[in-house]
């Protein structure tokens, strides 16, 4: 009777670790989440950007890597390869935190030694506290030196399951490019009327927010990325302020923050432009861009044809801050954005101009 047990329970065990040898192997073959490899035989699937942002870094070598929130996830690998030359990668952490793009720098510098890094850095998150915290997660164990720790990966339930579906999909004739992976401006209607829609419009603050209100999380994200420029000195560092829609401005100013949030542009671009190795852009004060409302999906997001423009000045030099300018930048979008009419979004008058400008026929307005 002992004996009988033992064989059940010896053939249990077997069958067990048999499975799991073959959900660990399936996993590695497929690789959903790219890290050991970049797939030859079928084409990857995009599912979780902090998932798959390791393998990305890890995998695509590359000669410019543009980094961001989901404020760069618009930007296609082959336009920046166009502008810059060389093979390009996009690497996007939606909501991102700068000890987050840390983790992603810390395992693409392992790899490999890019020429170029491009980081959009947005002023929502410059000013942001590392404890606000969010549901999304980075696995630490595709990030990390120790090898051990990727059996959290090779017997996972969710990868075994993106496994199949990566499978599944392809045979549906669902992969994607590197060029669209993460991108989601394809069916996004990037008009005025959606941007002031997606506006949730404050009301007026009765105080106003100190200058020095940001200046401790301004400078301990700050250090993440000098930390990166000290390090890296043969890396050239592109860094540029994203262009919210001047509908940001109106809710700076309405919430009584203004003070706070140029005091925070000044210190980033005070301590940035120490360095040798960075260039630092304002697109956040682009007129061209930024009051232009038919850019936009709501008051930050903008257009994939925005991305082109964008990648088009940079290359030019067009909106450079540099030691000499930057004050005087930010004094004169300043004495802008405080005055600026923000009420005619929401007049008659601007909607006929716009319908009568478009060539349309005005079947819509606001309410007042």
């Amino acid at each position: 009777m002992k004996q009988a047990y033992r064989r059940w329970v010896c053939g249990l065990l077997a069958a067990v670790l048999a499975l799991l040898a073959f959900c660990a192997a399936l996993v590695y073959t497929v690789d959903p989440c790219l890290y050991y490899r970049m797939p030859e035989t079928w084409d990857p699937v995009f599912f979780s950007e902090r998932y798959q942002a390791a393998g990305l870094v890890r995998n695509v070598l590359a000669d410019t890597v543009v980094l961001g929130t989901s404020m760069v996830a618009n930007y296609r690998a082959g336009q920046v390869a166009g502008t810059f030359g060389g093979p390009a990668v996009r690497v996007t952490l939606p909501d991102g935190y700068f000890s987050e793009f840390d983790q992603v720098m810390t395992a693409l510098y392992r790899k490999q030694n890019p020429k170029r890094v491009v980081f959009g850095l947005d002023a929502n998150i410059l000013m942001r506290d590392e404890d606000g915290g969010h549901d999304a997660v980075m696995p630490d164990y595709l990030y990390n030196e120790n090898p051990l720790d990727d059996v959290k990966y090779l017997l996972n339930k969710d990868t075994l399951y993106y496994s199949l579906y990566v499978l599944m999909a392809n045979r549906w004739g669902q992969g994607q490019t590197l060029d669209e992976g993460f991108t989601w401006d394809g069916d996004i209607w990037w008009n005025h009327m959606t941007a002031l829609e997606e506006y949730q419009r404050p009301e007026i603050a009765t105080q106003q927010l100190a200058a020095e209100a940001y200046a401790g999380q301004v400078e301990e994200n700050l250090q993440v990325v000098t930390g990166w420029l000290a390090a890296h000195p043969d890396t050239e560092f592109d860094i540029f302020f994203p262009p919210y829609s001047l509908l940001y401005w109106d809710k700076t100013i309405r919430q009584g923050h203004t003070d706070a949030v140029f005091a925070a542009l000044e210190q980033a671009c005070r301590t940035l432009l120490r360095y040798d190795n960075v260039r630092l852009f304002g697109f956040l004060f682009d007129r061209e861009i930024t009051e232009d409302l038919d850019n936009y999906c709501d008051y930050v997001h903008h257009s994939g044809q925005v991305c082109t423009e964008i990648l088009q000045k940079m290359a030019a030099g067009e909106m450079e801050l540099t030691a000499e300018s930057w004050e005087k930048t930010l004094a004169n979008w300043r004495e802008f954005v405080v005055h600026y009419d923000y009420d005619k979004f929401w007049t008659d008058a601007f909607w006929w101009k716009w319908n009568i400008d478009h060539g349309a026929p005005v079947v819509w307005k606001p309410a007042v």
